[in-house]
């Protein structure tokens, strides 16, 4: 390159930009420490304090705490008076780092930025030879998960997700058949089988984790009405068994997305919906330029979503398989009216009402 084309300044912002990346991810670790240790919640109780104060009453060791403390302060998480050496979490910020913050705590997330670093070195052996990796190489996936849709299931599933289909919430109080594909930890079908105990609901899903662990929530709760499967939906074999089907961020990932629709369309009663609920993305790349969540749904697809359903054979839709594919695959499936809403407090997915 010549250097009448080469543009200096153009090159010093991208250098800039590139180490607020690095920044960015050093912050990410800390923060998802912060979250896991509970440390964002203890200070958003406590006035100014010390370090050896946050420590005792966090329960943790004084020198970890302050080192943490120094990372959160440089990087703008946490004000810090010299003068009395004492720290201080504006209510601001409190507002998405504390658990009290529910769906906007967006502390939480940044436990994914370690979890999907832990398998790199797989994941650059698959850019070398393909593949995938399998489902057991995220061992820590399913928790963090549950605490994700955990925190929108609580907020908005009963009040405002069903109701999106229009006389679906008299209907579950009366009492009809709810499945829920790839139901991970079974939070939703919790959720709901609570909310509407005349109804009955089946959490479907080829985890024995997410099925033990929901078998073990409904009983918590005293459910009688929910119920977990060990299924691979691709295979599943059901003709007119549902009015309600659901599927939470779970499609993209399918080895066999397209069998598992199909499967869907034939399992749902002729007047049965099927709700999907999946990133919001576009099929076309350049329509997810400037969307400031596309870069961590471009990089969870490629350290989990794509590539655990390449582990296993599959079509690897992606993370950003988008609206586009989507409504084309949910018409191959059979489905003749789809409908699109989005939902406050849930900025990364559509959620699609379709009947076939």
């Amino acid at each position: 390159m010549s250097s009448q084309t080469f543009d200096q300044a153009k090159a010093e912002a991208f250098a800039e930009k590139t180490i607020g990346v690095m920044t960015g991810g050093s912050l990410a670790l800390m923060v998802s420490v912060g979250h896991r240790t509970g440390l964002f919640d203890k200070l958003a109780e406590m006035p100014p304090s010390t370090s050896d104060e946050v420590a005792k009453a966090a329960g943790l060791n004084e020198r970890y705490v302050r080192e943490w403390l120094g990372g959160m302060v440089t990087g703008g998480f946490i004000d810090y008076d010299a003068a009395s050496q004492r720290y201080a979490l504006p209510a601001e910020h409190a507002t998405v780092l504390t658990r009290a913050a529910g769906p906007d705590n967006l502390a939480f997330m940044m436990q994914y930025i370690a979890l999907l670093g832990s398998v790199e070195d797989g994941i650059v052996e698959c850019f070398r030879k393909g593949g995938g990796l399998p489902y057991s190489d995220f061992p820590a996936f399913q928790g963090i998960q549950k605490e994700e849709t955990g925190r929108v299931f609580d907020a908005v599933l009963v009040d405002v997700v069903v109701p999106l289909v229009p006389g679906l919430p008299e209907r579950m109080a009366e009492g009809i058949d709810v499945a829920d594909v790839g139901t991970g930890a079974g939070h939703a079908i919790n959720v709901m089988a609570r909310a509407y105990p005349n109804s009955r609901f089946t959490g479907l899903d080829m985890s024995e984790e997410g099925i033990a662990s929901g078998r073990q929530e409904a009983k918590e709760w005293g459910l009688s009405n929910a119920k977990f499967e060990l299924v691979d939906v691709a295979a599943m074999d059901l003709a007119d068994s549902y009015d309600l089907i659901t599927a939470f961020d779970s499609i993209h990932d399918q080895a066999q997305p397209r069998k598992v629709l199909a499967n869907i369309a034939r399992a749902l009663r002729p007047a049965g919906t099927f709700l999907l609920v999946d990133i919001a993305a576009s099929s076309k790349l350049e329509e997810n330029v400037g969307n400031p969540w596309a870069p961590l749904f471009f990089t969870w697809s490629t350290f989990h979503c794509m590539t655990v359903s390449l582990a296993y054979d599959g079509e690897g839709l992606g993370t950003c398989w988008g609206e586009q594919l989507a409504k084309e695959l949910l018409a191959e499936a059979g489905f003749t009216s789809v409908e699109t809403h989005h939902v406050e407090g849930d900025p990364i997915n559509v959620y699609y009402v379709c009947k076939k």
